[in-house]
């Protein structure tokens, strides 16, 4: 039936665009939309435009902010010495569900990948460095996931800091191994994050 209806056909087609989302759920999404009230159909549509025209990456770490900088930066509470880095802009807000971790973060966007392309270039690596020039950055704790690519990823960034006489740790194995962190629950993380070790 969708078929016919060129704009419902459309709709079910973005919804499958989004990550882990299959054909079915794709059409519940999309019938779900057309079977409430037309104002929130457009409070829906706003917020994604508002969402994609006003988020950027914030100038420090990266992370996601409809700020110049993002609240973690500006908090002068923060432990500006100890910066955590992390794959993408969703595992800081994983740490933060922890309320264990008081340091600052580092978003690379992505980890090195050579089979899809991804290089060192391709990540925001180059701003991390930019960040250590300071001074004051004293660890380096690097919180990509146990995986073949997030392991490639700490050891070359690993490489380039220790030169410069940073610390750099790895989070310990509390998290399973082919995991994301995105997933953990708060106490494997903080656990990870206590125990983490020296590269």
């Amino acid at each position: 039936m969708a078929n016919n209806i060129i704009p419902l056909t459309e709709l079910i087609s973005q919804f499958e665009r989004l990550p882990g989302i299959g054909k079915k759920t794709a059409q519940r999404l999309a019938y779900n939309i057309l079977e409430q009230p037309e104002e929130y159909a457009q409070r829906f549509a706003d917020a994604l435009v508002n969402a994609r025209k006003k988020i950027h990456f914030c100038k420090v770490c990266q992370a996601l902010t409809d700020r110049e900088t993002c609240l973690i930066c500006d908090d002068a509470s923060r432990d500006k010495s100890v910066v955590c880095v992390v794959a993408e802009p969703r595992d800081v807000m994983a740490f933060e569900r922890t309320r264990e971790f008081k340091g600052v973060y580092h978003v690379l966007h992505g980890v090195i990948s050579p089979l899809d392309g991804i290089g060192p270039e391709q990540l925001h690596i180059k701003e991390l460095m930019a960040r250590l020039s300071s001074g004051e950055i004293k660890e380096i704790i690097m919180a990509t996931n146990p995986t073949v690519e997030g392991e490639a990823t700490a050891s070359y960034i690993s490489r380039l800091v220790k030169p410069m006489g940073v610390k750099v740790t790895r989070l310990a194995y509390g998290i399973p191994v082919g995991s994301d962190l995105e997933y953990a629950d708060e106490f494997t993380l903080a656990r990870a994050l206590q125990g983490r070790n020296e590269i």
